[in-house]
Formats: C-alpha cells, structure tokens, sequence
C-alpha cells in the first residue's frame, strides 16, 4: 500500500512537468488538463536508464575486453550489443558473451591486415517488452596493429650535463606499449628522463652512468618487439662554446580537458641555453605553483588541460648573443555535454509535441533523434526545429515511447532520453453532451489553407459555452491532427500550412464542461493547386536610400494566372525570426523608419483573385551608414606613471553603432584649464595609453566612437591624476597588511588591505585557495578591489587561504589565513553587504565578416593548399592584430564524416595528410577576441591520384568446370586504390620463392575482376599473385595464393575433385619458409620429372637438330609459296599447313611434336604455320603450352594497301595455340622494354589502333638491362600508343643473331592478343621500339625485337587475315642461308661446350 501511494503520488508530481509542454489552448486545453491530470494517476513515467554506458577500449591482439553496460528499470530490461549498427548474434559466437549484468565480454581479441572481427564500434541496447527501448553512448574498440616502428634509435652523443634524444617512433595506439631499456635493462624512472608522447627518449643532465646501448620494446601482447639498438656516448665537460641547437621540438597536440599536454623543446649548446615558454605571445608562469609545469630538458607540461589552454605554444631558447624560437599548437576538443535534457511527456492523440535538446562541445557536436532504438527519419510528421529539436505532430497511439537525443563529435559521443506517453481520454462526467456540430463546410479554400464554419449542435443551439477541436488529415493518412477554436462559442477556424492539390479530410468535436461530445460527420476538401496562382515578380531590386529606408523595386509576374490584384511586400531585419509586411499596389515601394546600417531582407508576393502566388527569391540590403548614436560604454583610466595614463572602454552598445567603428577620438583636458582640450584619434583598440602628462595633475578624459560619416555622441567626463612621482617597479610588493575571512556555509569572504609600502607597484592580487592547501586554485583580481568572495565550497571544511600582491614582477610574499565552512544545519543569520558596485555588463560584440575568395589549390596527393582574403583588413591584407583564421575540411565520403579543423594566423594554410583522389569542402572562420564570424562560403577541391596502396584483396582460384586444366582467378579491387583501377597483373609460378621476374606475368586490362588462364600442368601446384594499377603505376603485390590442379584429365572429374591435401579453391600457403621446395623434380625441367645433366644435353642436342632440318624445310617452302599470285595464296597456304602440321591438344604431352619455325636471326621472327579461327578477342584467356616443346607461333600477314615491308611480332590468342608455365619461365627470367627516344634503325607499319589501349605492365622497370641489339621503330605517326606483343617460347627454340634486316613484307597483326605493355616514349613523334632481352638456363640471350603494333578491330583483322600476302625476293633467300650457316656454328659450339 505505501509503494502504491508513493507512485501515485510521483504520477502528481509529474502533472508540472506537463504544464511546460505545449498544449491546446482555450476550453480544450483545460479539458484536456482535466483528462491528462486523471490519467497521470493511472500512468507514471517509468524510470529506465543506463547506469553504466560502454567507454572507447584500446586492446591488443589476443586479449581479453569488457564493454560494460548495466540498464535500469522496474521490470529487468534484456541486454543487446550492435557492432558497426548491426545485432551480434551472441548465441552461437563461442568468442563473444554476454555477461549477466548485460556487459560484452570478447575472448582473445582477433586482428589482422585483412581481418579485423573486433575491431569497431559497439553499441549497448537495453529491451523492455511492452515500454520501449534504449540505446546507450557508441564505444570504440580500437586494437593496435602490429608492432612496428616508424622510426629506429640512432647511435648519438653528448656532453656532460647536456641533454640527448634517441628517436624511436610509434603510431599512436601503440604509444602507450612502449618502453625502453638501457644495455637491455629496464630503464628505472628518474625526473631527468623522460619519455615523450610519440615514444622518443629524452635524456637531460647527461651523466657517465647514462652511457650505453639503448633500445626500445614494444609489449603487445607475446613476445615483446624489440628496435635496434643504439649506443649513446657521453663525452667530457664542453670548454669551447658550442652553438645553439634545437634537438627535439614541440609538436602540435589536440587533447581532451582534464588530460595532460608534453611540448619537448630540447636544445644543445654551450653555455646551457635558458629555455623559456609563452602562450600567444604572452609569457607563461612556470615556477611550478601552476598547471604549467618547466621540466628538465626545457619540457613544457600541461597538467589538467583546459578549454582556455588552447593556442600558440612558443619555445624561447637564449644562449648568449643567439636565440631559437619553435612553435606547436595545442588544440582543446571538447565531447558533447548537454544543456538541456529532453524532458518526459504527456499527451493525447493528435496534439503536436517538441521534445527539446541543447547540446555544446567542440566541434559543434551533430544531433540525431532516436526512438525505441530506431533512427527518427524526418518526414511531414517528424521534424527537426530550431536545429536539434524533436517535433512530432499529429500524435498516434504507435508514437508512444522513448525518445533519445545523440549528440556526437570528433571526440565523443553522449545520449540523453524521455518518456511520451500517449493518454487515453478521460471517461465524460455525469452529465449531457453536446451533439455533433451541424452544416461542416468549406467557406474558402486555398492551395495552402481552408477555412472552415459550421453550426453549433442541435443540443446546445446557442453554443456559447462550447469550445471545439478540429481534428483533419490527409486522405488515406491515420495521423490526425488537431486544431482548436480559440474563444468559447467561435464557430470558424483557419487551417494553415497545408500542401496544394491535396484532400483532407476534416471533423469537428464540440466540447462541454463535461466532456467531448460527438462527431460531425467527415468532410473531404481539396486544396486549390498551385498553378493557378501568379509566379513570382522577376527583376526584384533594393538600395538604401538613407539610413533608415529602402526602396524595393520588381516587375509584373510573367505567369499571372489573371490580372495581379496587388503585392505583399515581406521585410525582415536580419537575425531576426519575425517578418513585417505592406500592401503596394504600384511595382515599387519605400520602407522608412529602418535602423541604421543594419542588414535587410525583402522578398514580395503577387496576389491575383485566388490568392498569394509564389514568393520572390530574398534580396538583402544594408542600410546606409551613419553617425553612432550613442558612446562607448564603461570608460575606465588607470595611472600608470607619473606621466601616462591607461584609458579603456567598450564599444557602443549593439543597434547604436550606425556603421562600421573605424576608430576612436579620445579628448582629455586638465581640470584646472577646462579650455585646453587635446584630441587623440585612435584605432579600432579598445585602449590607449596617453603620455606626457605632467606629475600630480589631474586630468579629465572623455571618448567617442567613429564611423566613416563621422564622430558620435562621447561619454561623460572622467577624471584621474598622475602620481607625484613614480612608482617602483624594480622588485615585487610587499606583502598585504592584513587580510580576513568570513565563512558562510558554502563559500568564504575575503577582505584584505593593500601593503603598507605604497612605492611599490601593485598591478593585482593573487588568491588561493584550497581544502588543507592554498594551492589548489588561484584566482586574480584588479588592484582596486579589496573584496572577493570564494564561491561553490564544501560546508564543513578547513580551507587554507594565501594573499599575494603581483607587479609584472612577479608575486609578492604571501599572506595566509585558515577558515572553516559552517555545516549545512547552520542556520545563524548571515550578515549581507556589498562588496562591489553594480557594474554593466558589455553586450555580446557583434560577428565579424567571413573571409572571402576561399580557393583550394592542389599541390600532391595528400595537400591542399587554401587560401582567402578578409574583408575587414585593410586593401594590403596586413594583420596587424591578434586575430586568427580556423579552416575545417571534410570529404562526403563516408557521408558522416566529421569536419577536422585547424588554425593559421595568415591568409593561407597548407592541409595535409589527405586521402589520394578524393574530393574535400573547405571553409573558414575567422576570430578576434571574443568576436567570431560566420562559416565562409566552400571551395572544393580534389587531391591527385596515387599508386595503389593496398594489394587487391579476396583473391581466389578455382577450377573451370569440365576443364582441369583451366582455372579461373577472381579477385576484389584494393582497399586503397588511390585513383581510377586501369587494369592488373596477375603473376603466377610453380615455386613461391623464385624471383618475381621468373614468374608468368598475365595482364588484365581495365577494372574486370575475373580472368582465365588455361592449359595449366595436371596434379601440380601453382602460386599466384595480383597487383593493380591506376595512372600512376603499380601498387603492391598481394600474398601468394596456393591451388594444386586435378590428377587426372576426366570429363566427369569435378573441378575440386582433388587429392588429399590439395584445394581447389585458392588458399594462402602455409609455413612456407626459406626452406620450402616446389614439388618440381629437376633444376628446369617443366613438369616436375627427374632430368640428369646426361639426359639434358642430349635432349638438347636432338632439339637443336631436328629444328634446323625444319627451319630449313620451312624456308624452302615459304619460298615457293610466296611465288603464287594472289589468287592461289590461301591453297598454298593451306598446303604449308598441312606439310608441317597444324596441332591441336588432345592427348599427354609427351604425344606432342612440335612446330615448324622460321628463324631470321636479325629479328627472331617467328612464323606460325598453325593459325586459330578464333577471332574473339574479348575474353583474355590466356593458354598455357603444354610441355616445353609446345611454342607459341606468330602470324605473320601482309597489308595490301602498304607496299613497303614490315617486321612484328605478334601474340596469337586462341586455345589452340598455347604456351606452358614452363616454355614461359624460361622465356621469362629477363625482359626489356626501351621507352628512349632514340634515332630509328628500322621500321614497322602501326595499324589503326582500339579504342582502349592498355596501361603499362609492371615488366618494364628500371632495374632491367638496356637493350642491346637491331631496333625497330615507326615510321608513321601512330594513332595510339604502341602495344608490345610477346609470347615466350621454349628458350633452346630461338636465338636472336645481330644482323641489318632485310626489308620484308608488309604486314597486319593476326589477332588481338594480351598486351603486355603500353608506353609512349616522352618528348618524341616516334615511339620506342619495344624489345625482349632473353636470357636462360643462367646464359644471358642478345635481346629480341619486338615490333609493337596498335591492336585492330575485330571486322579489320578478319580482313587483314583474307587479304595478307607475303613474297621474297631471291637475294633474300640468300641472305637467309648465309645466315642459317652462322646459326649452324652457334649452335655446334653449344652442342660441343
């Protein structure tokens, strides 16, 4: 019974809170009181709440974390966790578990490069079925990274007493792992050596015992990663004088308040430099007493950083005649605190509620609404006012709950909640109700509001004492909305703000003491649609005339929809939130009684027969300048001297300036000679210190503002008078005469006198004051004041309280008092005085301009440089004041990106470490004093690309079904690509530890994520590699991925049908250490079987034999073919084919005979007498020889539109003509492709070239070896970039003799095939030539040419196949033998050696 009487009497206190909430007025609202107080009763607010919220966590990889929560509520609430806004499904993770006080417990925290589980941020969420939900703050769980060191320490010296750093730098999360240690013993802590925040060691007062090696570890977890270690030498007593050096200078930091800030200012030189520190250009107290404490080595610390730490950080070091100055920034963020809380509420259906939220940190924290867990979309019923508030109208049963504001910035995030509470109405007292309201209708609709009259109920005929609600929405919407009459017996209501072309419907309710009657029956109402309302008036102008009116002109609307009947002219001051309007029936109109130079904003509305058109776009106006109409405000004078006085004041107040204040007249007189007036004009200072005054007189001061339009009103006269004589300013006060407290419950009056040696310069007094200490807060005040009292105290406590004079000397001798707080139960009388006159407080000084002109200049990958101009500086753009610029930037990707923010004291900053291409805004602001502008206008700007980054990711391979031997690689785009992905290479090898530029290389052209590579050797292993490229080059080569390919060669096989141990698909290699073999039998045998040197050299030798009896053969043929006309050239050559055989794969390798060749020793021209129908140069399958015997042929055709003759290589791409893994690798191990722009030897027909031309494969870099050898180069000019076509072959099948080349046949490439290659010689018409340099079995081969034609279309190589002829001549054919004789010799010695 007792807890049921005290929730009822917690529903009573409850009914206040309801009376702050907007409610309907009139009769409706107090009925409504009535229905909300009765069912408050019933229905109280719930307490349910987060009593621990998850924190950030740093982990490391392999721990243990807890991210706590613990809800409240009546009925036990169930505990969720979100990750990254997602449920984690705890129930079956046997690493992550919920632990009985809804805490989230994570076991052996994974993390690697590409896979981060644990990594991110997590989200409590707290579930009482039939209430509601909540969420609680966002946690981050950051896991350090490997460990690494950006930096390692580095063998230094120094002398005794002198200081030394040994760098060993960290990222930041890992910072806090580190550790040094000294001849591999931990460092034990001293005052002298420090560790600074990025993980350097500073060593001061160097002494003998500090000599020795020194490394540093990092502990994450394991075994500790230790650096380098480096030796630090300390050398005897410096005698010669040593120049100054700044070793280690201060860094900018941005800390959170309450947290500490380290600036290092290390320096060297003899004598020991004086180090000293100042915060914008004001020096700081460091004498230890403060938060700024100077450590050893001239280290600044910052104890319990505040909001007001923030600024310029200067480190002065002197040492003798020489002086160093470095600066550092320190920045305070601030999280979000809330200044409003959301607060509970009660409501009924249809009414319309704003739950309010104020929130303040820095950055300017975002706001978002949450509802039972969900995120509040706006919409029509659901809108975000006055920038974070909630409102929510048209109530419905469903918008019952809990409502959460989260607001979040750069440093944080917080939530604060409410309850709604959605009340059903109150059962009617005893008594009649009124019936239903009679004749609902429409008198006037609009596009955007209708107005509605009706008759009072039948029952109640004169309806004086009736309210009524009008409850409407739109047709097919169950979200009513309400509206109420304003005064009893009004029987016509205005419904605004509705949308045009749109039916609502609409009822009214009558309402009598004793409670709501019945309905009217609904009535359906279209707004008028907009059209037939007049557009806008074009041309809309304003100027000022004076300084209190302006003239406002516009034109007719083009779109009138009838004749205009008048305009509505709408003014509004700026700043402001409520409009003045004037009907005008001419095109023009005049405002008077405006305030001086204050912004205006106009905009005008046509009005025709149906009612107000559409608005004018705001023009604003500033009214002219005049005179201010009133003076600065709180003049003060201080005597400085004997000869000077300080004058301050404050500027007019807000509204009286009348104009920009370009200055100040300053007129003062002595009192004696009230004729003599001196006038000084000033700057726009709020100080001026006047000199040359004489001693012990009196004088009397006045000062006004200034505009452009001249001087206004000044103050009143101020009197002062310099000393007789001046004060000393050598040594600091003396101590106060006296000093007294008083002790209140919760604060302390302090009285004192001043010393009592009045030659002494006082400026201030200093008090401090504490529980037990006097050091524990300080406070100063002016030299006049004599009265303070000590507010927010604990009652009860023994306070210590010290006084001390300050000059800019320094502090004087402190005067101590102790006094003890009264208890809260004292109840004694207070004795109240004044202890300081009223003072007026300054207005809020008005905003200053933006900057203008902000421009964002590219300069690399990662800067930008900005750049702007401030209005309020003169025409040179000089500053000259202690005003400071910040600029924030942003990239919209991700679209919750927060801004980053940093301060320049000039026109321009550079922002740097930005993302490679991506595109930022940047705008700034600009600050003096206490004055800020408005955010600038942005600019934009985006970085220039860089190599890739990241290796693609997700690589995979798999068998292609039905074919074994093909597989198919796929794979994902970089993380980090850094620009546009223009294509890729894949490189693949049997033996994961051979060179890379031994393994196959397979380019693919574009942002494709797939490729073929067919033809692969059954039943072995295979590596692979993938890197991509953009405009910029290359980027890193992903990890090798394993696949072994099936045993056997069955069409029923499956593709991953595979013996035990192998994968069919792509799987990373494990513990393949230096040690691992491929499962290749031989040194160079391509299929893995056993081969003595014995049996090498004669397989050598029958190779060498068998191809010169073919080569010779072919040339004979070759010849007499070429003699046919061109009628018979494809029977002829369909004879060659058949006398040298045309293969196609179908059996084991070994079944295989390999094809003819020719040979021409100057050009390695290879001629295939095999030719592919397959025209399809889509797809890039990529066929891969079957054994080392079967080559690659290459097409050789001629172009009967060129009658000179060419040379070029050219690949052939069909799965009938293929080339091995191993014909490859020894093709392979050296290739070369000169981009010089040398003089031409030769050249080559370049055919028309395709639309899309590969981007340059990574085989060309610097480290190959120049070409050597004939070259070939165009002679025409390309219409695209070249494309070098090359397919290796067996490396005993070629052989590349210098010689001049005879002139050959014109010719056309086959067939579009993989390009390898693409570059284009800088700087010269002429492209390169492209050339192989072959070298194998550990023998360097002279290079190869390679002509590089531009690929055809597909229809122009069919046609260039049909049309191609080649013939020679017979001196030719002599030239040929005399070369294949000195082949013959070549290949004698090989067979001897």
């Amino acid at each position: 019974m007792a807890a049921r009487r005290a929730r009822r009497l917690l529903g009573s206190l409850c009914i206040a809170l309801l009376f702050a909430q907007p409610a309907p007025t009139g009769a409706a609202a107090r009925s409504g009181s009535r229905s909300l107080l009765t069912e408050s009763l019933v229905r109280t607010f719930t307490p349910f709440y987060f009593l621990v919220e998850p924190l950030d966590v740093l982990s490391v990889r392999g721990a243990s974390v807890i991210m706590n929560c613990s809800a409240h509520c009546e009925s036990p609430p169930r505990i969720e966790w979100k990750k990254d806004g997602t449920f984690l499904n705890l129930v079956s993770d046997d690493r992550r578990q919920l632990l009985p006080d809804g805490s989230l417990l994570i076991n052996s925290v994974v993390h690697s490069k590409h896979n981060k589980p644990d990594e991110g941020y997590y989200q409590c969420v707290a579930t009482v079925d039939s209430l509601g939900t909540i969420v609680s703050r966002t946690a981050k769980l950051t896991v350090a990274g490997l460990p690494r060191f950006t930096s390692q320490p580095e063998p230094t010296s120094t002398y005794r007493g002198g200081s030394a750093v040994l760098g060993c730098e960290v990222t930041a999360e890992l910072a806090p792992l580190l550790r040094w240690e000294r001849d591999r013993q931990a460092l034990a802590p001293e005052r002298r050596v420090l560790q600074l925040p990025g993980g350097a060691l500073l060593i001061t007062n160097a002494s003998d015992t500090d000599a020795g090696l020194y490394r540093c570890a990092l502990d994450s977890g394991g075994a500790p990663k230790y650096s380098d270690e480096a030796e630090l030498k300390v050398l005897p007593d410096a005698e010669e004088p040593q120049s100054l050096a700044l070793l280690k200078p201060p860094s900018s930091l941005t800390r959170l308040p309450g947290q500490s800030a380290l600036f290092p200012c290390v320096t060297a030189g003899f004598p020991p430099p004086l180090v000293r520190w100042t915060r914008n250009e004001e020096e700081l107290p460091t004498d230890g007493s403060g938060r700024f404490q100077l450590l050893a080595g001239g280290t600044l610390e910052i104890r319990d950083v505040a909001e007001a730490d923030a600024g310029t950080f200067t480190c002065i070091a002197e040492s003798g005649n020489e002086t160093l100055e470095a600066q550092a920034e320190l920045t305070v963020q601030v999280p979000p605190t809330f200044l409003k809380r959301p607060a509970n509420i009660y409501a009924h259906e249809s009414m319309d509620i704003v739950f309010e939220c104020e929130v303040t940190g820095k950055p300017a924290p975002t706001v978002k609404w949450v509802k039972n867990g969900d995120v509040v979309i706006p919409s029509d019923y659901f809108k975000i006012v006055k920038e974070h508030n909630l409102q929510v109208l048209g109530l419905v049963k469903s918008d019952e709950g809990f409502y959460q504001c989260i607001a979040e910035n750069d440093v944080g995030n917080a939530q604060a909640g409410a309850q709604l509470i959605i009340l059903d109405l109150a059962p009617a007292t005893a008594g009649p109700l009124p019936s239903a309201p009679r004749d609902v209708v429409a008198t006037l609709v609009s596009t955007r509001f209708i107005r509605l009259t009706w008759r009072p109920p039948a029952s109640d005929p004169q309806g004086d004492n009736l309210t009524y609600s009008i409850f409407y929405t739109k047709e097919g919407i169950n979200r009513e909305r309400v509206e109420n009459t304003s005064r009893p017996g009004e029987t016509q209501v205005m419904i605004q703000n509705l949308m045009p072309e749109t039916v609502y419907v609409f009822r009214v309710v009558a309402q009598n003491r004793h409670g709501p009657g019945e309905s009217s029956a609904l009535l359906k109402v279209a707004t008028q649609p907009e059209v037939q309302l007049p557009g806008p008036a074009p041309n809309i102008r304003a100027f000022s005339g004076s300084p209190t009116s302006v003239t406002v002109t516009w034109e007719t609307p083009l779109s009138g929809n009838g004749d205009i009947q008048n305009y509505k002219l709408y003014y509004m001051e700026k700043g402001q939130h409520t409009e003045q309007d004037v009907d005008v029936g001419g095109l023009s109109h005049t405002v008077t009684g405006l305030k001086k130079f204050t912004e205006y904003s106009f905009r005008v509305v046509a009005y025709n027969k149906h009612g107000p058109g559409v608005s004018t776009h705001d023009v604003v106006v500033r009214t002219l300048s005049d005179v201010p109409s009133a003076p600065p405000q709180n003049l003060t004078l201080e005597v400085r001297n004997s000869k000077s006085i300080l004058l301050q004041w404050q500027p007019p107040p807000a509204g009286t300036h009348s104009g920009q204040i370009t200055g100040y007249k300053i007129r003062y007189r002595k009192v004696s000679r009230k004729s003599d007036v001196t006038e000084s004009v000033g700057g726009t200072q709020l100080s001026q210190l006047i000199e040359g005054l004489e001693r012990g007189t009196e004088y009397s001061f006045r000062v006004a503002a200034m505009t452009i339009n001249g001087t206004g009103p000044a103050t009143d006269w101020v009197s002062a008078e310099t000393f007789e004589s001046d004060l000393d300013e050598s040594r600091v006060p003396e101590v106060p005469s006296s000093l007294h407290v008083r002790p209140l419950v919760t604060s302390i009056v302090v009285s004192w006198t001043p010393p009592e040696n009045q030659d002494v310069v006082v400026r201030g007094y200093a008090i401090g004051y504490g529980i037990g200490s006097p050091h524990a807060q300080t406070i100063k005040v002016d030299y006049k004041q004599r009265y303070y009292t000590i507010e927010n105290l604990d009652p009860s406590s023994h306070y210590v309280i010290t006084l001390k004079a300050f000059n800019n000397v320094g502090e004087g001798i402190p005067l101590y008092e102790s006094a003890v707080t009264r208890p809260h139960s004292d109840t004694s009388e207070v004795d109240l005085f004044v202890i300081n006159a009223p003072y007026t407080p300054v207005p809020d000084p008005s905003p200053m301009m933006p900057p203008v002109g902000v421009q964002a200049s590219i300069l690399s990958h990662d800067t930008i440089r900005i750049t702007w101009a401030d209005n309020s500086l003169p025409k040179n753009q000089k500053i000259t004041d202690a005003r400071f610029y910040t600029v924030r930037w942003k990239t919209n990707i991700p679209a919750n990106t927060k801004y980053k923010t940093a301060n320049a004291t000039t026109l321009s900053y550079l922002v740097t470490g930005l993302k490679p291409n991506t595109l930022y805004e940047f705008s700034v602001m600009v600050t003096k004093g206490r004055r800020s502008s408005t955010w600038s206008m942005t600019a934009h700007g985006t970085t220039f690309e860089l190599v890739p980054t990241s290796p693609p990711k997700d690589v995979t391979v798999v068998s292609k079904e039905g074919k074994p031997r093909t597989i198919i690689v796929n794979w994902q785009p970089p993380s980090e690509a850094n620009g546009k992905i223009t294509g890729y290479i894949i490189y693949y090898s049997t033996d994961v530890n051979a060179e890379i530029h031994d393994w196959v290389i397979e380019p693919v052209v574009g942002n494709r994520l797939t490729h073929q590579i067919q033809e692969l050797t059954l039943d072995t292993p295979y590596f692979f590699k993938i890197q991509a490229r953009n405009s910029k080059g290359m980027g890193p080569m992903s990890e090798a991925v394993q696949f072994r390919t099936p045993k056997a060669e069955s069409s029923d096989k499956m593709p991953n049908d595979q013996a035990s141990g192998s994968a069919g698909k792509g799987s990373r290699p494990m513990d393949l250490g230096p040690d691992y073999k491929p499962p290749l039998g031989g040194s160079n045998s391509p299929h893995g079987s056993p081969t003595s040197p014995l049996d090498s050299n004669m397989l050598l030798v029958i190779i060498v034999s068998v191809g010169i009896i073919t080569i010779v053969i072919v040339v004979i043929v070759a010849v007499f073919c070429t003699r046919r006309t061109t009628s018979h050239q494809k029977k002829k050559r369909a004879a060659c084919k058949s006398v040298n055989g045309s293969h196609k794969y179908k059996g084991n390798s070994k079944d295989v005979k390999p094809p003819d060749l020719w040979i021409h020793h100057e050009r390695l021209e290879l001629k295939p007498i095999d030719k592919s129908p397959d025209p399809n140069p889509i797809m890039t399958d990529t066929p891969i020889p079957r054994n080392s015997q079967d080559i690659t042929p290459v097409d050789n055709s001629m172009d009967s539109n060129i009658h000179q003759r060419r040379n070029s290589y050219r690949g052939h791409e069909s799965e009938d003509s293929m080339s091995t893994l191993a014909g490859r690798r020894g093709m392979r191990p050296k290739m070369m492709m000169p981009f010089d722009s040398q003089p031409p030897q030769q050249s080559v027909r370049n055919t028309p070239s395709t639309d899309t031309m590969p981007a340059a494969s990574a085989v060309a870099s610097a480290e190959l070896p120049e070409p050597e050898g004939p070259f070939l180069a165009a002679e025409e000019e390309p219409q695209g970039p070249p494309t070098a076509h090359v397919r290796p072959s067996h490396p005993l099948k070629s052989f590349a003799v210098p010689a001049v080349p005879p002139s050959g046949g014109p010719f056309d490439p086959a067939l579009p095939s993989t390009p390898l290659l693409t570059q284009q010689a800088p700087g010269h018409p002429v492209h390169a030539v492209k050339t192989a340099s072959i070298g194998t079995l550990g023998r360097t081969r002279p290079p190869m040419p390679v002509v590089v034609p531009s690929a055809p279309e597909v229809q122009e190589t069919t046609r260039m196949l049909e049309d191609s002829e080649s013939s020679y001549e017979p001196d030719e054919l002599t030239k040929e033998m005399a070369h294949l004789e000195g082949l013959m010799k070549d290949l004698n010695a090989i067979t001897t050696a």
